[in-house]
């Protein structure tokens, strides 16, 4: 049950970040993770505060994110279990590569902490690393057979 709340809302966090920050990336990230960094170390009250004025200012964002992690949570809870392997390492190796510096391909795979770990390297840490660790998992996960891929010594963290 908890993983696929966790699901649900990566996937919605993942489509709000792609509707918040499609239109010009790299501005919009920088702008986002300095002001998102000055809310951290003075109050907790002001992250609820910038949550609830993104949400009144962007309300068509939200709702359309909203709209749109639905049918998509229920797509990939319904075809977890029946997934093939060979298309579990394509998918992987695709979000990899655009997603990569969200630690979103670690999140497919279930490796929850993995995928944080992404998280916080990419907020503490300048995001050519974590997007460089993005693809370098995708050149491997492209040259991994698909034995090596499923086998069990995938540590989930």
């Amino acid at each position: 049950m908890l993983q696929k709340l966790v699901i649900a809302i990566t996937i919605f966090l993942v489509i709000l970040l792609a509707l918040t920050f499609g239109e010009s990336v790299a501005r919009h990230a920088l702008e986002w993770f300095q002001y998102l960094t000055g809310i951290v170390i003075h109050n907790f009250s002001d992250i609820y505060n910038a949550i609830t004025g993104y949400v009144s200012q962007h309300t068509g964002k939200v709702l359309l994110a909203l709209a749109l992690t639905v049918p998509i949570t229920i797509w990939v809870i319904r075809n977890k279990d029946v997934e093939q392997t060979h298309n579990r390492r394509k998918i992987a190796i695709v979000l990899a590569i655009f997603l990569g510096w969200l630690g979103a391909h670690r999140f497919y795979l279930g490796q929850v902490g993995r995928g944080l770990l992404y998280l916080l390297l990419f907020y503490f840490f300048p995001p050519i690393l974590v997007i460089l660790l993005s693809l370098i998992d995708a050149v491997r996960y492209w040259f991994m057979g698909d034995d090596v891929f499923q086998a069990p010594s995938q540590i989930k963290l």
